[in-house]
């Protein structure tokens, strides 16, 4: 076997990994199975041997002159690389095992099927305000290994999904909180099991059970958590509601109706941006004025505008059934427009969200219209503009539309941002009469 290190997939994370082995005189060689112009440009800028990605049969050959494999996040479970890699005894890691090699400052994680982005958010934000230097890293348009970069930084805050997880030797973060757990990913992962597998593996790297944050009200995360991890969600657990009161360690610490964010989701990544900030540094005060100021992420149960007494909510983010039905737990009686590319997933449960009336839109526009046939109004449209106009004119008095679309965007879209970009110029141009 060779020496050289091979880089599979040349997005974000890939071409930030190349860099830094080059600037640490590793002898690399980079794959991609569909290089773009971009790519093979900047291959070309960094003298680097682009190397065309073999037939699938091949690669066990192909394989033999590397040591490792440097494993991109959107590389799906079911490449050949990883029967290859096994077969020939290459080593599999993440970008982010690099960063371990590498840096020795400290890490915390925060894993779940939804609210990753916003825990991360509020924590580096709860951090920062107690005068620590923290730098959100991972799962976002700054990979781990860059962010090292920058020797200011007194610690890390990773985002860290299940393609993360999944492809790591060993993964290393402590504290590290796992939000919740539901079917997503299905077009990656081989199955839901191995989805499971992979989130599990937040635990892998804390240093002690206490540092294992858990959502108690999820039961599968209650069910696969260590027997002295943190809890929240629950009464009796280190923080949960009661009433209007946020509880932490017993005391009433705040009135979550002073909370810009208060709908149920808001409150358990509250909670769990609460202990984690809390554990790894911030102090108290710090955490208590980030969630009072804090408003929420663009395509996350955004506000965008109130015409005639109803209000348009963005939430294009929301690509799980799990994630639009915790959406619509805090907007009774919308209108609801769902739909896009189904990610393999059973859509059925948004029945629970128990909309007032449904827009279907997408790939998955007939298949919503079979589960809520019989259930209440459903309608389909062919464009954001019409899904808009119809959901406009199905809404209550002084009632909501809500964008939650429960599946991907990838049928009339680049992104979920394009996506509620386009919800929100449809909004701006809707004619009231």
């Amino acid at each position: 076997m060779g020496d050289e290190t091979l880089v599979l997939g040349l997005g974000i994370t890939g071409c930030a990994a190349s860099e830094a082995l080059i600037s640490r005189g590793y002898k690399i060689c980079v794959v991609d199975d569909s290089p773009s112009k971009f790519i093979n440009e900047w291959a070309n800028k960094l003298s680097l041997e682009l190397l065309p990605s073999p037939p699938d049969d091949r690669w066990e050959n192909f394989l033999h002159r590397f040591a490792q494999v440097i494993i991109s996040p959107g590389v799906p479970d079911l490449h050949p690389v990883f029967v290859a890699a096994s077969r020939v005894g290459s080593k599999i890691i993440d970008e982010g095992d690099l960063a371990s090699e590498w840096d020795e400052r400290p890490r915390c994680a925060v894993t779940g099927t939804n609210g990753k982005t916003t825990v991360v958010t509020l924590v580096t934000e709860m951090l920062n305000r107690s005068g620590l230097n923290a730098v959100a890293a991972g799962n976002l348009e700054m990979p781990v290994v860059a962010a090292i970069e920058d020797s200011s930084t007194d610690c890390f805050v990773i985002e860290a999904s299940s393609f993360r997880l999944a492809h790591s030797f060993r993964f290393e973060a402590s504290p590290a909180v796992w939000l919740n757990f539901a079917p997503d990913h299905l077009d990656h992962h081989l199955d839901l099991d191995v989805y499971l597998q992979a989130k599990k593996r937040i635990w892998d790297g804390v240093e002690k059970e206490s540092d294992a944050i858990a959502n108690l009200s999820d039961q599968i995360v209650k069910q696969h958590s260590p027997a002295g991890a943190t809890g929240f969600g629950i009464e009796g657990s280190y923080c949960y509601v009661k009433g209007s009161n946020l509880m932490f360690e017993e005391e009433a610490l705040l009135d979550v109706r002073d909370l810009p964010r208060r709908m149920p989701h808001d409150l358990e990544n509250a909670q769990a941006a609460l202990l984690l900030a809390k554990k790894f540094g911030a102090d108290i005060g710090s955490c208590v004025e980030t969630l009072q100021r804090f408003k929420g992420l663009e395509h996350r149960v955004e506000l965008v505008d109130e015409r005639n007494d109803v209000s348009f909510i963005n939430d294009s983010k929301s690509t799980t059934p799990h994630s639009s039905v915790s959406a619509m737990r805090g907007l009774p009686g919308a209108v609801l427009i769902a739909g896009g590319r189904n990610k393999g997933l059973d859509l059925s449960s948004l029945k629970e969200a128990k909309p007032y009336a449904v827009i279907a839109i997408g790939e998955a526009a007939e298949e919503i219209v079979k589960i809520f046939e019989g259930e209440c109004s459903v309608e389909v449209a062919s464009t954001m503009s019409e899904a808009v106009e119809k959901a406009y004119k199905k809404a209550l008095p002084n009632g909501t539309v809500l964008l939650s679309p429960a599946c991907a965007s990838f049928d009339w879209y680049e992104s979920y941002s394009e996506r509620g970009l386009d919800f929100i110029r449809a909004v701006s141009q809707l004619e009231i009469s």
